[in-house]
């Protein structure tokens, strides 16, 4: 290892990620789009692997759960 460079422990750089479509924005009534974001089981998928920026899976997470409450998305069961 050269001088001056120090290995630091942690995760590097922070990925970006993609805002939603605005042609397409999240909406707790379009269920046929929230679904896309669901698992078989019924749970809401991670960051990771939606893709989504942090504030856009925030909006995603209050989407479904304003879905589940009307009925058009099932529970976690």
């Amino acid at each position: 290892m050269a001088m001056g460079r120090k290995r630091r422990g942690g995760r590097g750089l922070v990925k970006l990620g993609k805002k939603t479509d605005v042609a397409h924005p999240l909406n707790y009534k379009d269920a046929e789009h929230l679904k896309k974001f669901i698992t078989p089981q019924g749970q809401i998928q991670g960051r990771r692997r939606t893709g989504l920026c942090a504030q856009t899976q925030r909006k995603l997470k209050n989407e479904i759960k304003r879905a589940r409450q009307v009925g058009l998305l099932p529970f976690v069961g």
